[in-house]
């Protein structure tokens, strides 16, 4: 099997760093890992030669920032941030159609699954671009607009951009879980971007905890989002 291809490190000292993780990636391994498994915190740590803690997860499909830590107490003091939203974080989503309005907010409660409690959730939405596609013309629901929307959550729900999104009408493209896999395949092919889900963590700011100083952290855009919208 070749090599998996070097992580690109967004941000590094020698308390932890932060890399650019690509989509199908996983951030640790799997209950049940295959033999095509690309997993991060392995590879990361190969990669820099030490070990590294998982600080916090992104969906298997979704690209960006992701946080590790190589120091196990400032590890402990970084879990503890996002358990407690002391993270900013700052995502990018790209859907068919435009919203109503250029912000919004979305308190929709989020439960995990049947059975599980229901839980407070709430995200900031704002759009930041909208172009009209001309492959769009082709779609049976005659929306030919693709728009940028940056999400910020306040709390961490499963899943809670991607549904939150959804219960506003409008789901990410190439979210086959809660955008419908006809759906998904059809803008896939149509915008030639696959079976990718248009959904990347861009930007995150913290306070460092051990120099105190105010920390930012931003991943270039991704490919499938110049291809589609900001070429």
């Amino acid at each position: 099997m070749p090599s998996p291809p070097a992580l690109e490190i967004l941000y590094q000292d020698e308390w932890m760093v932060a890399i650019n993780k690509p989509a199908g990636w996983l951030v640790h391994p799997a209950a049940e890992p295959q033999p095509d498994d690309l997993v991060a915190m392995k590879i990361l740590r190969d990669q820099i030669g030490k070990r590294v803690n998982t600080i916090h997860r992104i969906d298997r499909p979704t690209t960006g920032i992701l946080l590790m830590g190589t120091d196990p107490e400032v590890s402990k003091t970084l879990h503890h941030a996002f358990a407690n939203h002391q993270m900013k974080k700052t995502y990018w989503a790209a859907i068919q159609g435009s919203p109503s309005k250029p912000q919004w907010e979305c308190s929709e409660p989020i439960q995990k699954e049947p059975h599980k409690p229901i839980r407070t959730a709430h995200t900031s939405f704002k759009l930041i671009k909208t172009i009209s596609h001309p492959k769009l013309t082709q779609n049976p629901t005659n929306n030919n607009h693709l728009s940028l929307i940056e999400a910020i959550p306040h709390t961490g729900r499963f899943h809670q951009i991607r549904r939150h999104l959804l219960h506003a009408g409008l789901p990410i493209i190439g979210d086959y879980r809660y955008g419908g896999i006809e759906r998904c395949d059809h803008l896939g092919n149509l915008l030639d971007t696959g079976s990718r889900m248009l959904l990347m963590a861009k930007e995150l700011h913290f306070t460092h905890p051990i120099t105190n100083l105010q920390i930012t952290i931003q991943a270039p855009p991704d490919p499938m989002f110049i291809k589609c919208l900001l070429a």
